[in-house]
């Protein structure tokens, strides 16, 4: 099974888990753990917006950090320019935060309501450089997109 099928199957597995349910730390953790889980990513995990910086959330993997200032490292860029970040090699990005040594490689994407406020945001994290390309944007969009829908953008 390529990638982009691997993908597609765990936006079904997403959907499907995150259905009828609306807490968000739970919603967010069951996520992190489908992730990891079917693309053995080092690290993977929520970071909540709140009170004017990122806070870490539910997730898998090793301790991380707890806060993030807007404009500080991958998160808080994403944060700030409101994008999906596909960082290929952590060392060469300019403010990186180490949570953990071992992160070689990076990828976040921001979670939006309804009104196009940034709520939270998705991080992975992988030991090897060059892990993350246009396929895993797209796709990890997608799912981000759909816990979107389920945490935000509700009337």
């Amino acid at each position: 099974m390529n990638k982009k099928e691997k993908y597609r199957e765990l936006l079904q597995q997403v959907e499907g888990l995150i259905a009828d349910e609306h807490l968000e730390v739970s919603v967010l953790a069951n996520v992190s753990a489908a992730i990891k889980e079917t693309m053995g990513f080092f690290w993977v995990g929520f970071y909540l917006v709140h009170n004017g910086e990122l806070v870490l959330g539910p997730f898998q993997g090793s301790p991380a950090c707890y806060h993030i200032k807007k404009g500080r490292g991958v998160c808080g860029t994403a944060w700030a320019e409101g994008k999906t970040m596909v960082v290929k090699d952590v060392e060469e990005f300019p403010g990186h935060i180490a949570c953990s040594h071992l992160s070689r490689s990076e990828i976040v994407v921001p979670l939006f309501d309804n009104k196009g406020v940034m709520r939270s945001e998705l991080d992975i994290d992988h030991t090897e450089v060059g892990t993350f390309d246009e396929v895993d944007k797209e796709e990890l969009e997608k799912i981000c997109e759909a816990v979107a829908r389920q945490l935000y953008q509700r009337d």
